[in-house]
């Protein structure tokens, strides 16, 4: 099976974790095997506040397969506090601003022009999931959004991480 090479980023962190936080520094951590992304649409975006507190809830099964999760938000660094100050995530959560780590992994977007200008009625999820185990991170599984809600579930992404260890 054939890899891709993962984008290398680094971003203002809110949340738990290193600030900032730098997908090399995770890779060379002895005890992360996997990093699990979850791009975001906006810091309004209903689904996206249901989806970090439900990974938060079930953290614990993450840790338990060498997994950390890193929550990406297309907002400033005072949004993502906001949302950190609300919901005490135990993972990292990122302030991605000029949506450049979003570009760099196709976050996609609908409705053209007007889509790319307004997160909320443009950008999609989107969840990746990092190998770090090898010398360069790599894109083990993606799923990209096709609406609000299309995202994968916690049960989802815990089989896709077992089915990679």
């Amino acid at each position: 099976m054939a890899t891709t090479p993962a984008p290398d980023f680094e971003l203002p962190n809110a949340g738990a974790g290193p600030d900032p936080y730098r997908l090399a520094d995770r890779a060379a951590a002895d005890d992360v095997d996997f990093v699990v992304v979850l791009f975001q649409r906006d810091y309004h975006c209903g689904n996206c506040r249901e989806q970090v507190q439900q990974v938060a809830d079930r953290y614990d099964d993450f840790v338990a397969r060498n997994a950390e999760v890193a929550s990406v938000l297309p907002e400033p660094r005072e949004r993502a506090e906001s949302w950190q100050d609300s919901y005490g995530l135990p993972f990292a959560l990122l302030a991605d601003e000029a949506k450049a780590v979003g570009d760099d992994y196709d976050q996609p977007t609908r409705f053209g022009v007007l889509g790319s200008l307004h997160d909320l009625v443009g950008r999609m999820p989107e969840t990746v999931v990092l190998d770090v185990r090898g010398e360069e991170p790599t894109v083990a599984y993606e799923h990209r959004g096709s609406s609000p809600s299309d995202r994968p579930s916690v049960d989802d992404l815990l089989a896709e991480l077992d089915a990679r260890s």
